[in-house]
């Protein structure tokens, strides 16, 4: 029941990510490509660390079960 749990909550995080990170880049339209630039490239692959702690958890094994 964990890996189902998991990857539903795994695709919320994604969901709210894409949200977070298209409503400051809605705002960002006047800035210039060089400040814009390292915003994306950061929260491309930032989204990773509110999704580790759930990838732990659903990899980590069941209690009793070793």
């Amino acid at each position: 029941m964990r890996k189902p749990l998991a990857a539903i909550a795994i695709l919320a995080i994604i969901a709210i990510w894409i949200f977070l990170v298209g409503t400051i880049g809605s705002h960002m339209t006047d800035w210039p490509f060089w400040l814009e630039l390292p915003f994306y490239i950061i929260a491309g692959v930032a989204w990773i660390l509110p999704v580790r702690p759930v990838l732990r958890w659903m990899n980590s094994a069941e209690p009793g079960q070793d």
